[in-house]
């Protein structure tokens, strides 16, 4: 690494955040801005009072918080990395190194990405971040009209109930104009309409669920391996422990995308229901005295597997060629807490 050089550790949050400039072994310099464009800007100042040229930046991989500022460096050339967040959590804890809540800080993030070098994030193409921002102003608008109903049910005043029931008018049109511009946007782009038909192929997965699905993986192509797209999903097992010590057995790690998951609850239930191999996993599961939840996350670790195949290979789902042999039920109780 030359002396215009460096990593750059970021700890989003989102109104700020703050960014940990590591050179080579020395102690980190950390400042805090703010998370809109002028702390950017204020970013960019920094950085250059440095005398810095490329600084190749880290971030966890939490909500949307951190896209503009991720997008913004791309922007200058600097190269950007978006980690999930059990990785750089794994790297703390080896290190003991955790701070008081387990979450990684900037410099923890920032000799992340000097050991282990992350690979480098490239922003979604212009119909996929429109794909993404109409997949979460829908999921913001269908929150607001849950919440509005949940109102309704227990308001007594005529007057506040007529306002509710206008709002969820308004409400439900809006959300009408946001599904009709997502298919819009489907049949506009053929890439994402292959996509999509790839993931639709898949037992319990329409296309209201594929566009979800599409929208928070991105390019497919950032993800090396199925395992990498369960983390990333937080469908992976993790063992929980405090300090040295090991809690139970494992379970699913939720560290990670919570829309994904969401998205993939009700497809789990579906194939149980529809697809052979997998109503076959559930009897065995549920034979081993597995309860439905446990069975229900082993499902959906298989899905997201499979939406990785398809999307990887552009081959639709044959759900004839989808072996589950015993091998893999072992390997899958991994994933599982203990019975009660």
């Amino acid at each position: 690494m030359s002396e215009k050089e460096a990593i750059l550790g970021i700890d989003i949050s989102k109104e700020k955040f703050s960014a940990a400039l590591l050179k080579g072994e020395k102690k980190s310099q950390v400042k805090e801005f703010a998370n809109n464009l002028e702390g950017f800007e204020q970013l960019k100042k920094w950085l250059e009072q440095n005398q810095l040229e490329k600084v190749h930046a880290c971030l966890e991989a939490t909500s949307t918080y951190g896209h503009s500022v991720a997008t913004y460096l791309h922007s200058l050339d600097h190269i950007v990395s978006i980690v999930n967040p059990a990785r750089i959590k794994g790297f703390a804890q080896r290190r003991l190194s955790r701070t008081k809540n387990d979450q990684a800080d900037a410099t923890t993030i920032a000799r992340f990405c000097l050991a282990l070098k992350p690979q480098a994030w490239t922003p979604p193409s212009p119909e996929m971040a429109q794909l993404q921002s109409y997949s979460r102003r829908l999921r913001a608008l269908e929150q607001m009209a849950t919440q509005e109903k949940n109102r309704l049910k227990t308001t007594v005043d005529e007057s506040l109930i007529e306002d509710i029931e206008a709002h969820l008018v308004f409400l439900e049109t809006q959300i009408d104009n946001v599904k009709k511009r997502q298919k819009e946007l489907l049949n506009e782009y053929s890439s994402l309409k292959s996509q999509a038909d790839l993931l639709t192929s898949i037992v319990g997965i329409g296309e209201p669920t594929a566009m979800t699905i599409l929208a928070e993986i991105g390019d497919i192509n950032q993800f090396s391996s199925a395992r990498q797209l369960a983390a990333f999903a937080g469908l992976t097992p993790q063992e929980h422990q405090s300090g040295t010590s090991v809690k139970g057995k494992t379970r699913l790690c939720k560290i990670g995308n919570p829309h994904l998951r969401k998205a993939l609850y009700f497809p789990a239930l579906s194939s149980m229901r529809h697809c052979s191999p997998m109503k076959d996993l559930r009897e065995r599961f549920l034979e081993a005295g597995k309860n439905k939840m446990q069975i229900v996350g082993v499902v959906m670790h298989k899905l997201i597997r499979i939406v990785y195949g398809v999307l990887k290979s552009g081959k639709p789902f044959d759900q004839t060629k989808l072996a589950l042999p015993n091998v893999v039920l072992e390997e899958e109780t991994d994933f599982l807490p203990a019975s009660p």
